[in-house]
């Protein structure tokens, strides 16, 4: 039999192979690594090893889990698995995961420990590095700040390791905590509380219920698993895809279809309108045909200068860079750069056609003013293709939706419909009397 690849190999190539692969490398591994590899895998990929294994195993590799990880890793289960692993607990774990189930998994409820350093305000500092001894102990984890509560569990500040070794061993803990806690409530979106982290740059947030009781804490450990999860969440959404369930290699074809076949179908209805467009100007064309050879490159410029805009301006928003009240400073710096850009693609087009060699022969003889259609048409379209981009993502904000669905695919698909208007209308107006 073959030797196993390093940990780290496992690790990296982990999600491209098949559950059968997985398993027999799991079984095979020493149990320290097997520990530090499965603490390591996301949920999903924790059930399907555990679903393969014997009950003793499976109760072995859940109770190695924080109860914050094994609710994570239950909450992928069917109801029936679902008791049959709470089944699999200690008592004590058991009630902690019980009650982090009842939180959406979406929310900082449902990504806290329960489990973290508790003090009482009125102990001496000596007093507390002894009781933080045994805590440590008790599997608590991971260690940054110890929490001061009082008899009800109300927050009443924080100290961190360092300053209570630092103060006189009779000071009180209240005398070296600090009171200006930074706290996250318990229903919080999860995009939301990796934003705080990322504003006040901590290793923990405590989680707050509607009575301030501290309920837990989230980690930037339990939060680095939500960054990634949200950017490719948004990422698969500007592709114009329904946000995948599981890694692209773990989808099957079917589930594939469905995610992409929605999206596909509305885009592709929505380009008919571009094909009845261009039959409502069907006239035009057949007298100036030469103004059918600028139609792709006009309405791709529009597509291209909308989804640039869309993707800035959902990147904003999500970065909380802008709000719903900036919609009208975006507008006024989309239609400023909006116009400048085509004005620069304006003016690339306007000199293409002019210095072209045999432009008399493939333009015609008024080829100077299809070069003037050409170049306003393209300040039209990607002005207008600018301002869809960035107002289309502030609509979908106010009425609650994602603004991530905004995604370019559907931008440059409407900048697309009435890319043809603009160009023919300008055309109509530049060309009368001569082509048209």
């Amino acid at each position: 039999m073959a030797d196993l690849p390093n940990l780290g190999d496992i690790r990296s190539s982990w999600s491209s192979l098949s559950v059968e692969d997985r398993q027999r490398i799991f079984v095979r591994l020493p149990r320290s690594e097997a520990e530090e590899l499965f603490l390591h895998l996301s949920p999903a990929d924790k059930v399907d090893l555990l679903q393969e294994l014997p009950t003793l195993d499976k109760r072995s590799w859940l109770r190695l889990l924080p109860p914050d990880d094994a609710a994570d890793v239950i909450q992928e289960l069917d109801a029936v698995h679902r008791t049959e692993a709470l089944g699999l607990l200690d008592d004590q774990t058991r009630r902690e995961v019980t009650a982090l189930l009842a939180y959406a998994e979406d929310e900082a409820g449902g990504l806290m420990n329960s489990r973290f350093l508790r003090l009482r305000p009125e102990i001496s500092a000596d007093e507390a590095i002894r009781y933080l001894r045994v805590q440590a102990k008790a599997a608590v984890d991971p260690i940054y700040y110890a929490y001061v509560l009082d008899v009800e569990q109300h927050l009443l500040g924080i100290v961190s390791f360092r300053e209570l070794f630092l103060a006189p061993p009779d000071k009180t803990v209240a005398e070296v905590m600090r009171r200006d806690v930074i706290s996250i409530p318990e229903e919080m979106d999860q995009e939301e509380v990796s934003r705080q982290f990322s504003l006040h740059h901590l290793m923990a947030l405590p989680v707050l219920d509607k009575n301030k009781h501290m309920k837990g804490i989230v980690t930037v450990n339990d939060i680095v698993d939500v960054v990634e999860e949200e950017a490719t969440e948004d990422f698969q959404k500007l592709g114009g895809v329904i946000a995948l369930e599981a890694p692209y290699m773990q989808m099957n074809l079917w589930q594939m279809i469905q995610k992409r076949a929605g999206w596909l179908t509305i885009l592709f209805v929505s380009e008919m309108f571009t094909a009845t467009a261009m039959a409502y100007y069907e006239t035009e064309i057949a007298r100036a045909v030469v103004l059918a050879l600028f139609i792709p490159l006009i309405i791709s410029s529009g597509g291209n200068s909308g989804s640039q805009a869309s993707s800035l301006i959902i990147r904003a928003l999500a970065l909380k860079e802008a709000r719903l009240r900036d919609w009208w400073r975006v507008l006024g710096k989309e239609i400023a750069s909006g116009f400048i850009l085509g004005a620069i693609l304006g003016s690339i087009g306007f000199t293409r056609i002019m210095l072209w060699p045999t432009r008399d022969i493939v333009y015609g003889e008024h080829y100077f003013l299809v070069a003037i259609t050409v170049s306003v048409s393209l300040i039209g379209v990607v002005l207008w293709g600018s301002i869809m981009g960035a107002m289309l993502p502030f609509m979908l904000r106010s009425i609650r939706l994602d603004p991530a669905t905004a995604s370019a695919p559907l931008v440059a698909t409407l900048v697309d419909v009435t890319g043809i208007a603009i160009y023919f209308t300008i055309a109509s107006i530049v060309l009368r009397g001569t082509l048209l």
